[in-house]
C-alpha cells in the first residue's frame, strides 16, 4: 500500500463518488426505499448506473439491501449504521455551502473577468 499524505483522500473517493452522495442523502431523508422510488427521487440517474452505485455502496457497507420473496419480488435499500455516521459530515458540508458558496461564485466571476 502506498502512503497518501492526505488522510481525506480515501474517504473522499469512497463517499463523494458520482451519485453516491445523492443516493445516501435521499436514503437519509426517505428511509428504506425501493429501487424504482430511488430512481424517481434521484433525477437524471439511469437504472444501470443506480444499480452499479447501489452494489458498490452495499459492498462498501454503506447501503443495506433487503430482498422480499414475494410476487413480484420486492427489493428495498437503506443506509447502514456505518453510513448514518456520515450524516453529521453531510450537515457540516451543507452549513459550509450555505455560508460560503456565494463567495466561491464571486471568486469565479472575478477570476473569469480577469482572463
Amino acid at each position: 500500500m502506498t502512503f497518501d499524505p492526505c488522510p481525506v483522500t480515501p474517504v473522499a473517493e469512497l463517499v463523494f463518488g458520482k451519485w453516491t452522495t445523492q443516493v445516501l442523502w435521499t436514503l437519509a431523508h426517505h428511509g428504506r426505499t425501493r429501487f424504482t422510488e430511488l430512481q424517481r427521487l434521484v433525477p437524471s440517474i439511469t437504472p444501470k448506473v443506480l444499480a452499479q452505485r447501489l452494489r458498490q455502496m452495499e459492498r462498501d457497507g454503506l447501503v443495506g439491501r433487503t430482498y422480499h420473496a414475494e410476487m413480484p419480488p420486492r427489493v428495498e435499500y437503506e443506509m447502514t449504521p456505518l453510513a448514518r455516521t456520515l450524516l453529521p459530515v453531510f450537515h457540516t458540508l451543507v452549513d459550509w455551502s450555505d455560508a460560503h458558496l456565494g463567495e466561491v461564485e464571486r471568486a469565479r466571476e472575478r477570476y473569469d473577468a480577469a482572463l
